[in-house]
């Protein structure tokens, strides 16, 4: 292999192949967010269906779900915080009442569990991703 002066030696890796993984990943993170969004949305309308605390609690079992193997997938704590965010950011904002006094989430034992239990899990979720994929654990000593 020849080196030119102003160039490293690479091993077949271009500046093209690393700006594609980085396009990837951007790309993998976005698509976590927006999924974090939507079972934040659909959760946020569908929570009281069923029995009552049951459609919460599953819901929130969902993102938990969703979190641990966003970060499982992506190797990194930040999988996992990324549909996270996109979650807690639907949930807020359909939590909020408008002016006129409406809300999406009601103060019903149904709409506590999906709020609370939902924010529980993701914070679950998302430590759990940082003590098993952070940087700082010994590739040994990962779990997965």
């Amino acid at each position: 292999m020849e080196i030119t002066p102003g160039r490293r030696a690479t091993d077949g890796a271009g500046p093209g192949k690393d700006r594609n993984e980085r396009l990837v990943s951007a790309a993998a993170y976005l698509m976590l967010f927006l999924l974090g969004f939507a079972e934040g949305v659909v959760g946020c309308f569908y929570y009281g269906s069923g029995p009552v605390p049951l459609a919460a609690l599953a819901f929130a079992l969902g993102i938990f779900v969703t979190c641990m193997l966003a970060g499982w997938g992506m190797r990194r704590p930040a999988g996992a915080l990324t549909p996270a965010i996109g979650w807690f950011a639907a949930s807020l904002v359909l939590a909020t009442s408008t002016p006129g006094g409406s809300v999406v989430i009601t103060n019903t034992p149904a709409g506590k569990w999906f709020l609370f239990g939902g924010a529980g899990c993701v914070a679950a979720g998302t430590v759990a991703a940082f003590v098993l994929w952070s940087r700082s654990v010994p590739p040994g000593r990962r779990r997965w």
